[in-house]
């Protein structure tokens, strides 16, 4: 990207003169639309205020900062052209377990810093489900007092909405402030926020009442919000600042998403291509440039601890990876930061399953073998325990198992994940899966997951490995390409516009698929060529 064809523009606003009597604001606005080629340009208040005296002391130069809404651009602010003043903007991944803040050079389109932080909501709830709860609670419901009517009527107020929009807020803003700090930056530099989200995150940083998200019909209450004043949000940037949430599709398809196919290019591919993000929920989104099919379905839980006693998402001590060692056959495992073990994250449970099956000691049905075990199987309470870290060499001084029901919900979270991808690739689209370009795969947990291990459990399907393109965080990525490259606007509007979006949960083909797909790897063994050798 050029800066020239950035958001930060170096203009030059021709000067009145007696033959030129036109007011200030319109010759800028005359220069503008012929620097952007566009019919209109929003001019706030705040910039006209000092604008005769900015132009004359400027001889009539100055570096504008701009943005876009679905209508118009927006002149968000005239810069002195001489200013050694960096122009930035903040790109944020708003998750739901974590939340993490990219600074842009607006000039430059360099990535300046990350940094990442566990959102502070998840101290009232680990989910959006619980979040949504609280946030339609009223002050008198929380309290339990009972309140004089004119002071009810005061009060009648989503205070737990409040409270987890500041949370959000407050921490974003932190961290924002922190990060340019870090960098020899003032939180004033920034002038450009865009954020991406799931549904109802995007609804909890808005501020905006979620409870119909989750009531049937299940309806947000905003799908493209508008570009807004920074200051109308709270966020702790330039005065003159803008924000931009990404639309979502609805409840269960949000803006992350959005973000994710912009930063895959999935919308320009020529071949169909497939995008599968897995958190708690698995989010897929399969097509080209011509059309683009999505759905969403359960499939995550037991990979980030919410359907597992002993899954924990990543931090040092967990561990991440698992292995057969080729000559002695033990499980060999690595934790992250190289510390003692205390517990196992969604990419460590996918190996550790992979590694149990082709070592025979779990069989098709995922059912653990008392033979194959050996002395690291016990039994309590009737339910059988493997022992992937004994207690001398674990972080937490106990032993780190993983129970039958443990691996039980790992099968059903592989099985959906996997009927999931079959429903849309090829009952909805009409594809097989080696018709598919690209799999990319989004999100933190698709930073880490092994394919082959998805591949040896039937979670991925088995395609060359070539095919497999880990993206990383998606969701931030496509914020920050929209800082980049204004383009990218109408490309957002144009996506959201092309998906078609199916619901499993109507699908009569999902179960039967399903339980199918709840062996290791498949009932139909034919699917996994690369694996029938495995019996």
């Amino acid at each position: 990207m050029t800066p020239q064809k950035g958001f930060v523009r170096r203009i030059l606003v021709e000067p009145p003169s007696l033959n030129n009597n036109t007011a200030d604001a319109q010759r800028l606005e005359k220069c503008l639309l012929n620097e952007l080629s566009t019919d209109y340009i929003r001019i706030p208040l705040p910039v006209l205020k000092k604008l005769p005296s900015n132009l004359r002391s400027w001889e009539f130069k100055a570096k504008a900062v701009l943005f876009k809404d679905r209508c118009s651009w927006i002149l968000v602010d005239l810069l002195n052209p001489l200013s050694n003043r960096s122009v930035l903007g903040a790109a944020v991944d708003i998750g739901t377990t974590r939340i993490v803040v990219s600074l842009i050079d607006l000039e430059t389109g360099f990535e300046i810093g990350q940094k990442g932080f566990d959102n502070p909501q998840a101290a009232i709830g680990p989910d959006v489900l619980a979040r949504i709860h609280y946030s339609n609670q009223k002050l008198g419901q929380k309290s339990g007092q009972k309140l004089d009517q004119k002071f009810s009527q005061t009060m009648d107020q989503n205070t737990g909405l409040e409270e987890l929009n500041s949370l959000v807020i407050d921490s974003v803003n932190f961290n924002i402030s922190a990060l340019c700090k870090e960098h020899g930056f003032q939180k004033e530099d920034v002038y450009l926020f865009t954020g991406a989200g799931n549904t109802a995150m995007t609804h909890l940083f808005l501020g905006i009442e979620p409870i119909e998200i989750i009531k049937e019909p299940y309806i947000p209450c905003v799908n493209i919000p508008d570009t807004q004043p920074s200051k109308n949000l709270a966020l702790d940037i330039n005065e003159n600042g803008v924000a931009f949430l990404f639309p979502n599709i609805g409840s269960y398809f949000g803006g992350d998403l959005i973000a994710g196919i912009l930063f895959s290019d999935l919308d320009q591919k020529q071949a169909p291509c497939i995008m599968v993000d897995v958190g708690t929920n698995a989010e897929i989104v399969v097509g080209n440039s011509d059309w683009l099919i999505a759905c969403a379905g359960a499939a995550g839980p037991a990979l980030e601890g919410g359907g597992s006693k002993m899954g924990m998402t990543a931090k040092p001590g967990v561990i991440d990876q698992v292995w057969i060692d080729p000559d002695s056959r033990d499980l060999m495992i690595h934790t992250i930061d190289e510390k003692k073990p205390v517990g196992i994250c969604g990419s460590g449970m996918i190996d550790l399953a992979a590694s149990l099956f082709l070592s025979k000691r779990i069989d098709i049905r995922g059912k653990f073998s008392r033979q194959a075990c050996g002395k690291n199987l016990f039994e309590k309470d009737g339910i059988n325990y493997f022992i992937i870290v004994d207690k001398n060499h674990s972080g937490t001084g106990e032993n780190i198992c993983l129970s039958q029901v443990d691996l039980n919900s790992l099968t059903s979270s592989k099985a959906a994940m996997y009927t999931i991808l079959e429903v849309i690739v090829k009952n909805t689209a009409g594809l097989e899966f080696e018709d598919l370009e690209k799999f990319y795969i989004a999100g933190t947990f698709g930073s880490f997951i092994n394919p082959v291990s998805a591949i040896s459990i039937g979670m991925l399907p088995d395609i060359p490995l070539k095919t497999f393109e880990v993206l990383g965080n998606s969701s931030l990525g496509g914020a920050m390409e929209l800082l980049k490259n204004p383009d990218a606007f109408e490309r957002i509007i144009k996506i959201r516009q092309s998906i078609t979006y199916i619901e499993l949960n109507v699908n009569q083909e999902f179960m039967n698929m399903f339980s199918g797909a709840k062996f290791f790897p498949h009932t139909d063994s034919s699917r996994f060529p690369s694996l029938q050798n495995i019996s």
